[in-house]
């Protein structure tokens, strides 16, 4: 897992923030994803679990290795399992 080609790997269990948002109550949220569908991303926060639309959201992610990258949801709108197929093409 790096920064070129995180688009194609799984999220869970990685930490994110949310830097820019279409809801303005979400800009700054940060936790672990939980879960991820297809259009959504389920985090664990200090106050519980939140659900975001990929679609209305950019994410700070922090990778394994403690560097951070920035990615715009609509780029991994898709199911885990699809991103995943389109890295070994």
């Amino acid at each position: 897992m790096s920064v070129s080609n995180i688009i194609f790997h799984e999220f869970i269990g990685l930490k994110i923030i949310v830097v820019e948002s279409s809801d303005d109550t979400l800009q700054g949220l940060s936790g672990e994803v939980i879960d991820e569908t297809k259009n959504t991303l389920k985090i664990k926060t200090s106050k519980g679990s939140k659900t975001l639309s990929k679609s209305t959201v950019t994410l700070k992610i922090e990778l394994p290795d403690g560097t951070y990258t920035t990615v715009e949801g609509k780029k991994i709108a898709y199911r885990p399992a699809d991103r995943i197929k389109k890295m070994r093409r």
